[in-house]
């Protein structure tokens, strides 16, 4: 069996080339192989690799670049997972998707269920959710899992840049307004892993309904950018010395506007697949540990 991974060099790719390989033959494409961005490359490499699972973690998650670069993030975030979602459904195939809580308003502090009404802030958010529809509209066999606040040990986010400025800096202000789970890209692959091992398990009852659909998944637990911080500053040691200052995010504009409330329930996840991801501060610790 062949599984198509895109964005194998990504946070969340890197981490799932590890996790999916005893499930089958992992083929591994970047952006120099298949370009996001290029429908008939997509075409192509699909048509060519034939998997029976794509899982694709591939996305344009510059947010605040997003507002200006408009057609590449719909194009990489919306036109690319649509022409796999129609490539998935010539060749039967399950089209396994990530996407996030920015579709998503971030109003009021309860937890987002997967069938609230969605409204998107940014354009990013916005490019996100059109790519969960087009999914939705061109293929039948698909996961689309919702996460948030995503960090790993590699690649560009909040863990590492966070680390070198607590050094570099004696002071530094952080957003203490929005609340959501930061969520380890290990543990994202890790549960899709368990989750593609029971759908292709033999002994997956044929009278079990189908699970096709949305999912949130993030590690649970809530806290702020600023507690985010905290927790690494604790975790790192006597080498991160730095001031953490809490400030509204009113305090820090940015070109794309954050949602306050990126909290995402993830009932549905555990109810269909017997699946939730640990306490964000736990998954944080093991991460700094490895």
């Amino acid at each position: 069996m062949k599984i198509l991974l895109t964005g194998g060099s990504g946070q969340v790719g890197w981490e799932l080339r590890r996790t999916l390989a005893c499930l089958g033959e992992v083929v591994v494409v970047d952006s120099k192989i298949m370009n996001l961005a290029d429908a008939d490359a997509i075409r192509r490499v699909v048509r060519e690799v034939a998997p029976r699972i794509i899982v694709n973690p591939a996305a344009h998650t510059a947010v605040d670049k997003a507002e200006s670069e408009v057609d590449l993030a719909y194009a990489i975030n919306a036109s690319a997972p649509g022409i796999l979602a129609v490539e998935a459904e010539k060749l039967g195939a399950l089209l396994v998707h990530y996407s996030t809580d920015y579709v998503f308003d971030g109003s009021g502090a309860r937890y987002w269920q997967e069938d609230d009404a969605t409204g998107p802030l940014n354009v990013y958010g916005a490019s996100k959710l059109a790519g969960e529809q087009a999914i939705q509209a061109a293929c039948q066999h698909h996961l689309i899992f919702r996460t948030s606040w995503v960090y790993g040990a590699r690649g560009a986010n909040f863990l590492l840049t966070m680390r070198r400025l607590m050094r570099e800096r004696p002071e530094l202000k952080i957003v203490a307004d929005q609340i959501g789970a930061p969520t380890w890209s290990r543990m994202l692959a890790e549960a899709t892993a368990l989750i593609l091992a029971q759908h292709l398990s033999p002994a997956r009852g044929a009278d079990r309904p189908e699970p096709w659909g949305v999912y949130h998944m993030t590690n649970s637990g809530e806290t702020s950018w600023h507690g985010f911080a905290q927790a690494i500053q604790s975790l790192d040691g006597e080498e991160s010395r730095a001031r953490l200052l809490p400030i509204p995010g009113s305090d820090y504009p940015t070109p794309a506007k954050r949602p306050l409330n990126s909290r995402l329930n993830n009932d549905k996840l555990a109810r269909v697949f017997g699946v939730r991801l640990p306490n964000w501060w736990q998954t944080l610790s093991l991460c700094m540990q490895s």
